[in-house]
């Protein structure tokens, strides 16, 4: 018999609960998609279309929504002579400018063997190439900007592309923004000029709750998951652990997905309560294991700080508390300390990787600070954390103090 054969299977359809699964339809977002399907009226009307911005965390249904609206009004305005629809999606998630988001559009709009360079073009040159391409297109064109907020301040792009036809740059295309955005601060970020410019429709997507979350995974584990392979608790612990965590569907979907891998290897009857526990943990461990190769021994000696705090039920702690023990750890590894400074830079890194939670107080006449905590259970840090391998012993004597989360 050879080394791999079929297991007694956990899933009807496991595809179902990845990231890239399409369903048929969107659950607990009636209001959003109603609001969304009359900013983009325009398009069948045969009008300009709206710029639109999407607003909210991440696995809240922004793309998803974008993806089955699109596609639903791709195919209605196949009906109509008058409207030539084109949609084009740029995720700028490793796009951190104007220029780079100009150059991808390029590229996309060209497709293979006619491809520019992402580097060594002027600015406007490449603005020249990208309108000459959506010319070439005409019709109606819908660009997408998934992670738009990536891009900071140099948002350029979000002034010159509402402007082209009004400045003469574009005559027989009719082009809109869909810009879709984590981060709920970025249009204060955007300049003046741009601000005036977008004149668009906000959308905003709220965390979903605990009993949203129900819903959406109650329907995909009917696709996802065999009758008699699901306990009844299972489904409404993922959606508390999710609701509780983020509102996301996608982490509730995905930790529903690795308890059920869990189940399968353990070769169980049904996913359990236990399984979905187990997962959390493994997923909140690779969270920070993840974070932690972009870091420095400084890095790793600052969350160990954090974490140590988070075991004697000290956090959110302030830099005046959280430093001295930073250079105590310093001093157990023989290493020199880094200025306060720079360990507040390792503290935003690991808050912009969500594996840290900062808060900002007020003191009143002497200004505000910021207090820090883990975003994730304390044993997945010290999990992830041994993994390093430096300070064995620290994370030891850690360990048996910690809190069982």
């Amino acid at each position: 018999m050879g080394r791999f054969t079929r297991r007694r299977s956990i899933f009807e359809e496991k595809d179902a609960l990845r990231d890239d699964y399409e369903p048929e339809s969107l659950e607990a977002r009636d209001e959003e998609l109603d609001a969304y399907t009359d900013a983009l009226q325009p398009v069948v009307d045969g009008w300009q279309p709206n710029n639109i911005f999407l607003y909210g965390k991440t696995g809240v249904g922004k793309t998803a929504a974008t993806e089955y609206l699109l596609s639903e009004l791709a195919a209605d305005c196949r009906q109509y002579d008058d409207v030539d629809l084109s949609i084009v999606h740029v995720n700028c998630n490793t796009l951190n400018s104007s220029y780079q988001i100009a150059v991808h559009l390029v590229n996309e709009l060209r497709g293979p063997g006619r491809q520019i360079s992402t580097t060594g073009y002027p600015e406007a040159t490449v603005f020249d190439m990208l309108y000459d391409e959506l010319e070439s297109i005409g019709g109606t064109v819908l660009i997408v900007l998934d992670e738009i907020d990536n891009i900071g301040t140099d948002d350029d792009i979000l002034y010159e592309l509402p402007r082209a036809r009004s400045n003469g740059y574009l005559e027989s295309v009719k082009p809109g923004l869909i810009g879709i955005s984590n981060n709920f601060a970025f249009r204060d970020q955007l300049s003046p000029k741009v601000k005036d410019t977008l004149c668009e429709e906000e959308l905003h997507f709220s965390p979903y709750d605990a009993g949203e979350l129900r819903q959406i995974l109650r329907s995909r584990a009917e696709l996802a998951i065999r009758d008699d392979a699901l306990d009844q608790d299972v489904i409404p612990l993922c959606a508390a652990i999710a609701a509780q965590d983020t509102g996301s569907a996608r982490q509730a979907i995905t930790l529903l997905l690795r308890a059920g891998e869990l189940a399968s290897n353990d070769d169980a009857e049904a996913i359990a309560e236990s399984h979905v526990r187990t997962a959390r943990n493994v997923i909140e461990t690779e969270r920070v294991q993840e974070g932690m190769r972009q870091l420095t021994v400084h890095g790793h000696l600052v969350l160990l700080a954090v974490t140590a705090h988070a075991t004697r039920d000290e956090t959110p702690v302030r830099m005046r508390d959280l430093y001295p023990r930073y250079r105590r750890y310093c001093d157990h590894l023989a290493v020199d300390p880094i200025t306060k400074r720079s360990v507040h830079d390792h503290l935003g890194d690991l808050t912009m990787q969500s594996v840290l939670e900062r808060h900002e107080r007020n003191a009143g006449a002497r200004g505000n600070y910021y207090e820090y905590a883990l975003e994730v259970p304390t044993t997945a840090a010290l999990d992830a954390l041994e993994d390093v391998g430096d300070f064995d012993d620290i994370v030891a004597d850690l360990k048996r103090r910690a809190p069982q989360s």
